[in-house]
């Protein structure tokens, strides 16, 4: 895992199909950027499109297309014409498994934890604004060619049932955590636990919150 035991982890809970995450992801990599080493942050996947809930993208689409416009005013990011081109056509299945596999595999083979973050940002492009199908392996081979991981052994522990096992226990220890929506944001300071924001918030209000929960926690120690 991507933990510094001596700095307060900034805990990201997310999903890499979930829309207001794609908003959200970028205000985490600039507080991410800003406050280096003043706090570490971890990504966690919550599993939020699997067992019953997978299904076409078509199936959903006239609820979610309707969404991206406030996603868009909020956050500032755009969905490329070639998702919006997916999305009418509907067939391409949505299951966050392999997303999450992927993100997985990246922690174990990544050298410098600081990076999870921007690779769940890549993810996330290449299906909201680039259209591709997160389902299919070979999408992750581009993705991970910026951060110098050998292709075979990615892909070969893509493929792992023991990937698929541990991807299984994020998502139970996102259910444990009683996480009820994605992004979900929290401080880990010790023991103590700070819950930042339920949902997106844009980066002033964010930064804001990091910071005043770093300071209650210097209080309450």
């Amino acid at each position: 895992m991507e933990n510094t035991p001596d700095l307060p982890e900034l805990l990201y809970i997310f999903d890499p199909l979930c829309g207001w995450c794609y908003g959200m992801t970028p205000v985490i990599q600039r507080v991410r950027t800003e406050m280096a080493g003043q706090i570490q942050v971890s990504v966690l996947s919550g599993g939020m499109v699997t067992g019953d809930r997978v299904a076409p993208l078509g199936a959903k689409w006239n609820y979610i297309k309707n969404a991206l416009q406030d996603v868009e005013r909020a956050a500032g990011v755009r969905f490329g014409e070639a998702y919006l081109q997916l999305g009418e056509e509907g067939s391409v299945i949505q299951d966050s498994k392999t997303p999450c596999r992927a993100l997985t595999v990246f922690r174990q083979l990544n050298t410098d934890p600081s990076r999870v973050i921007d690779f769940a940002h890549d993810i996330q492009r290449a299906h909201y604004f680039h259209g591709l199908d997160l389902n299919d392996p070979a999408v992750y081979t581009d993705l991970i060619a910026p951060y110098a991981i050998e292709v075979a052994e990615f892909e070969r522990r893509l493929a792992l049932p023991e990937t698929a096992h541990a991807t299984r226990q994020e998502f139970a220890a996102v259910e444990r955590i009683g996480v009820q929506g994605f992004p979900t944001t929290i401080l880990r300071v010790g023991q103590q636990g700070y819950v930042l924001a339920r949902g997106f918030q844009p980066y002033e209000a964010f930064s804001k919150a990091v910071r005043q929960a770093l300071q209650q926690a210097a209080e309450e120690q």
